[in-house]
């Protein structure tokens, strides 16, 4: 299981409970009013890490992996914080987005990596999110923003007494999804072209990225924002400021021909992963298959659906409703249906064991009764290839005859995934082509054959247009195996 999309939560923060003090910002040199101190900041940022990880995994490209630490290293050394002990990494998500956490801690994914198209548009991002802990960002926002955690799919569930059953955000992914206000992110874009142009970097191309990123945004729907730029400045003011920057630091730095190696880097990402990664579940015609654990189960259709790496989530637009399948612990499906039941202070209903498509199953209807009223449970423990799996499906008292079909229909078609189309699912792959004349972008696309449905997809990818006149000889992204 794995991330299917990224949603946007404006305002989370980290843990109450840090003392208040004035420090020095390490940019500004000016005195601010913070929660913690630096060794906080950092002890936050270890405890974080790991839980980001776990939460997206690492995308295993050693090369790749070299690369942004060794940039990145040499871009701490040059900042306004460079005792910091950083660490780089790349997740293993679709979405476009790059992010930082206190203490010295950022993260790419392999979409935003995907849609670099030199060494310059990276180095921008890069000293835009280093700029986020060297200002402290983080630290200033978690003053500002102090929320409690909150699960992915808890913004359509509208019964507060459901959401008690949403597996909640650790803090590190609380740190991962915070947003900073667009003062803040001026500031990261300056220290960005300021950073970058240090190493040596054109930072006039962290510009041109911004306006993969906006089309990127406008081809998702209705205007939609990236997550990149949700609480941005306006791209057009960006544009201008990044640009302007940009000349200022190559005059000061006497950059006469400063770096954007855009060939040597199309070369370290040729083959990286593009989209959803099937081998990790993926939902088709309202059935989620998982390859790897050799599971299928059909989804309510028109509810909303996540997939994150530590339960699928399923809910109704009416919000009171939830699904949710997850590992569970035991033995038996008996002895963890008990233990469900115990941990939620559950009134047990009935139960029964159950054999599922020849699977060992054990189900209990129970209730979780309050002042505000009665939430009915029905829970299914499944024993198949070595694991427990845990479907749950939670209404009120009152809806639950109406949901009940609804929930015993996904239950009693878990099964084993035996479709050798589906196990056999391949990701899609980034891959480089050559071209051997001068013509437009959408002739070249034309000619390796790619989906005429997919152009435009593949031009924001390239950050050309497709009638851009491109000259032979010049490297080109297309979608391969």
């Amino acid at each position: 299981m794995n991330t299917r999309f990224f949603i946007h939560l404006a305002t989370l923060s980290a843990l109450l409970g840090y003392a208040t003090s004035c420090a020095v910002n390490p940019v500004t040199g000016k005195k601010q009013l913070v929660l913690m101190s630096e060794a906080q900041e950092i002890a936050m940022g270890k405890q974080s890490d790991p839980e980001i990880v776990a939460y997206f995994g690492l995308y295993e490209d050693l090369e790749l992996q070299k690369f942004i630490t060794l940039k990145g290293t040499e871009m701490a050394a040059i900042s306004h914080r460079p005792k910091l002990a950083y660490e780089f990494k790349i997740v293993d998500s679709p979405v476009i987005n790059a992010f930082a956490v206190p203490g010295g801690y950022v993260y790419f994914t392999r979409g935003i990596m995907a849609h670099f198209n030199n060494e310059a548009e990276f180095a921008g991002v890069l000293g835009h999110e280093i700029g986020h802990i060297t200002a402290r960002h983080s630290v200033i926002q978690q003053r500002n923003q102090i929320l409690g955690q909150v699960g992915l799919i808890a913004g359509v569930i509208l019964v507060p007494e459901i959401s008690q059953f949403v597996e909640p955000l650790s803090q590190g992914m609380q740190l991962a999804l915070l947003s900073f206000g667009r003062d803040a992110e001026r500031q990261s874009d300056e220290l960005g072209v300021e950073y970058s142009s240090k190493i040596g970097y054109d930072a006039t191309e962290m510009a041109g990225f911004f306006k993969t990123l906006e089309r990127q945004g406008a081809k998702s729907g209705a205007g939609e924002i990236p997550e990149f730029l949700s609480t941005h400045p306006s791209p057009a003011e960006r544009n201008v400021t990044v640009a302007r920057l940009a000349e200022e630091w190559k005059q000061k730095l006497a950059l006469t021909d400063p770096e954007i190696n855009r060939n040597s880097y199309l070369k370290k990402i040729d083959g990286i992963v593009l989209g959803e990664d099937p081998r990790q579940g993926f939902l088709e015609n309202s059935i989620f298959y998982h390859p790897v654990l050799k599971f299928q189960f059909p989804t309510p259709q028109s509810w909303s659906f996540q997939n994150t790496p530590q339960q699928v989530q399923m809910a109704p637009k009416t919000g009171d409703a939830l699904m949710s399948l997850t590992l569970a612990k035991g033995n038996t499906p008996e002895e963890a249906a008990q233990a469900f039941v115990q941990q939620y202070k559950l009134e047990l209903v009935e139960s029964k064991k159950e054999t599922i498509n020849g699977l060992p199953a054990f189900l209990v209807i129970a209730d979780q009764k309050s002042e505000k009223g009665t939430i009915r449970v029905l829970s299914t423990m499944i024993q198949f290839n070595g694991n427990l799996y845990h479907i749950m499906g939670i209404s009120e008292l009152s809806k639950f005859p109406t949901y009940q079909p609804t929930f015993m229909a996904t239950v009693r078609n878990f099964q084993e995934l035996k479709d050798a189309e589906k196990l056999n699912r391949k990701p899609e792959l980034l891959r480089l082509r050559t071209l051997n004349q001068t013509m437009t972008l959408q002739a070249a696309l034309q000619s390796f054959n790619m989906p005429k449905e997919r152009f435009e997809e593949l031009a924001i990818l390239n950050g050309m247009q497709l009638n851009d006149q491109i000259n032979a000889g010049t490297i080109i992204k297309v979608i391969g195996n």
